[in-house]
């Protein structure tokens, strides 16, 4: 063979050499069987109680439409938008000068009517007389004593029409009929309002604040249930138990507003399958407005030891719930458990898992029966609001 040849070959051949040699050059790879790293946390111990939580609105225990009672030019307006009133403040002025008028009209009637019922008197007085005299006739004798009834009943009506004068004029002043909020003025002085009847001008309307109802819907299957506790506990019925229920509106995540039950409604409405319920809550310093929406939850069981677990720590294998158990060997354990009832963020345990055992809180994914793990424990704290 050609020296030329035999020098390319034996160059191919140190090539492959120094190829299969510098594989066990390269990096190492990680091992594949390093225990992964979950965090472990042993279950919560403590008493709770069960809420059945339901949305409502609030309303106001006591709202009024403020409306003219009398015709006439509103004058004045006594009162700012958004004002908190008593009960008799004024609130608007009608002009007064036609019903002062009419006042002293119905007050000069009246002494007429009166001095006509003197005079009928004092004719049948001399009647009288004179018809034990037989100077006049009977028939002369009742004309002037059904004359006497006649001014008499003439006097009642003009009284009447007295009172109705003095209403009139007393109505030209609107005043505030509750305590409470009032909204803005809905017609602004000059203008003319309408009194009386369904053509009534409503001016302004009120609402009262502290304290506030607010209604929620409740199915037959839950009443049931709180009519049942509020038995058992000697209370009677459900309305008048002052069953505990709590509040909160929008931006609370808890339930930071106590309160109690009212009111129950006699009936169930067919189309929904519920019944109404209503609450009642101090609201001295007036953060409850009517018309808000709210979060309201009663209370469904008494309170009972119980032991919590996260929801996140909790899995599903199909229809079974389940959680993971590490032992003393740092092996996981598939433990089949059964749930109880929310708890803020956290789940009753009712079987499957002893307070002193400790369960997976982070890393479920990557775990298997038996498999070996790393753990990490940490405690689990109680956030506020979760009893």
């Amino acid at each position: 063979m050609p020296p030329a040849r035999v020098g390319l070959l034996a160059a191919i051949a140190l090539l492959g050499m120094n190829g299969c040699g510098g594989h066990d050059d390269s990096p190492a790879q990680p091992h594949q069987g390093q225990a992964p790293t979950v965090k472990i946390a042993q279950p919560l111990s403590q008493e709770v109680t069960e809420w059945d939580e339901y949305t409502g609105r609030i309303e106001a225990v006591n709202s009024v439409e403020v409306s003219a009672r009398v015709s006439g030019y509103l004058e004045k307006v006594n009162f700012k938008a958004g004002d908190r009133v008593h009960k008799g403040d004024l609130l608007f002025l009608i002009d007064p000068k036609p019903f002062t008028a009419q006042l002293n009209y119905a007050e000069a009637e009246l002494e007429r009517a009166k001095s006509r019922h003197e005079l009928a008197k004092n004719d049948l007085s001399r009647a009288e007389h004179l018809f034990r005299a037989k100077a006049i006739s009977e028939e002369e004798h009742d004309a002037r004593s059904k004359g006497l009834r006649e001014t008499a009943a003439a006097v009642q009506s003009a009284q009447a029409n007295l009172y109705t004068a003095r209403l009139n004029l007393e109505f030209t002043q609107v005043r505030a009929p509750i305590d409470g909020r009032i909204g803005h003025e809905l017609i602004t002085a000059g203008n003319l309002v309408n009194g009386g009847g369904g053509d009534a001008t409503v001016l302004t309307f009120i609402v009262s604040t502290d304290p506030v109802y607010v209604y929620v819907d409740a199915d037959e299957r839950s009443v049931l249930k709180y009519r049942r506790q509020a038995r058992k506990k000697g209370r009677g019925s459900l309305g008048d138990a002052h069953a505990p229920v709590e509040l909160a509106v929008a931006d609370e995540p808890d339930f930071p507003h106590q309160g109690h039950l009212d009111y129950i409604s006699p009936r169930e409405d067919a189309a929904t399958g519920t019944l109404t319920l209503r609450g009642i809550f101090a609201n001295p310093d007036e953060l409850l407005s009517p018309g808000f929406f709210a979060r309201m939850r009663i209370r469904q069981s008494v309170p009972y030891p119980a032991i919590l677990l996260p929801d996140r720590a909790i899995g599903t294998d199909q229809a079974q719930r389940f959680v993971w158990v590490v032992n003393q060997q740092n092996r996981v354990e598939y433990r089949k458990v059964e749930l109880g009832a929310h708890i803020g963020q956290f789940r009753v345990i009712t079987q499957g898992l002893k307070p002193e055992e400790w369960a997976v809180i982070e890393g479920l994914q990557k775990l298997k029966p038996g498999a070996t793990v790393n753990p990490e424990r940490i405690p689990l704290a109680k956030r506020d609001g979760e009893n």
